[in-house]
């Protein structure tokens, strides 16, 4: 690429003639470069997606057969979880069967999960929200038979520090994750696995606070700024736009309209 540095070297020689080109083309030059990779970037992203996409679906399973497997024996709800996953996302009778013997896969002892976690962020990236939402299943999977485990705990961490997410994100998602499933009680995303008490209108609405990120003190721009993040976040086409299986779209969508819901209640509420 020369256009920048053919127009640093024109204006600066009309400036300060044979220095002025000279800087001119140091500078056009620099410019050029910083444009050639930003458009290779855009270009590799684009021809990853489908990378990203079998690397997504292929990690998502995997690492449900480890967790399942995590405090030593798979339990019944937790095979009904990955197959709950399996039905929301439509797949083909040939995908399903892919999708079991990963899950299968990633219960054998001695499974290495983090050589595939390794892979796994070569191939996704930047792309944070995808890591996330990728997460996000993880540790609803984890609370399929209706608790997190020590062994299951720690392993959710461990995939964290594997992929770059520091203990105080996981925190906060996974604080996100127990208010959705509370709030969403037995519709939703969140309505398999067990364990699923019954709330209140105000227990409801306290969790709504929690679904969204933000104290029941918050001001009303900074609980829309809250709500903003999480929607744009979660945002199913966006997400595939970045690599998320299109199949995993009705989870996505799921899961903003549980945003939209809780939000939407806060609302309600203090029009009230």
């Amino acid at each position: 690429m020369i256009f920048g540095k053919l127009l640093g070297a024109l204006i600066g020689y009309n400036w300060f003639n044979i220095p002025g080109a000279a800087l001119g083309l140091f500078i056009g030059h620099q410019f050029d470069k910083a444009l050639s990779g930003s458009m290779s970037g855009a270009r590799g992203g684009a021809g990853n997606q489908a990378q990203i996409q079998q690397a997504f679906f292929r990690m998502t399973f995997l690492t449900m057969g480890k967790l399942a497997k995590a405090d030593g024996q798979v339990s019944k709800d937790e095979i009904e979880w990955a197959e709950f996953v399996m039905s929301r996302m439509n797949l083909t009778a040939d995908m399903r069967q892919q999708a079991m013997q990963l899950f299968s896969e990633g219960k054998i002892d001695g499974f290495d999960l983090d050589a595939e976690l390794v892979g796994f962020r070569q191939v996704v990236g930047r792309h944070a929200t995808v890591v996330q939402m990728f997460l996000e299943i993880q540790i609803q999977a984890a609370y399929a038979d209706g608790s997190v485990s020590q062994s299951e705990n720690v392993l959710l961490r461990h995939i964290c520090a594997q992929l770059g997410i520091s203990d105080m994100r996981f925190e906060m998602i996974h604080q996100r994750i127990k208010a959705e499933r509370a709030f969403a009680g037995q519709g939703g995303f969140h309505q398999q696995g067990a364990g699923q008490p019954q709330y209140t209108p105000a227990d409801k609405l306290k969790e709504a606070y929690k679904v969204i990120g933000v104290e029941e003190s918050a001001t009303d721009a900074v609980l829309k700024k809250a709500y903003r993040r999480l929607m744009s976040q979660h945002h199913p086409d966006k997400l595939v736009a970045k690599g998320l299986p299109e199949e995993m779209m009705r989870i996505a969508k799921e899961k903003t309209q549980e945003i939209q819901a809780a939000y939407d209640l806060i609302k309600q509420h203090r029009k009230g």
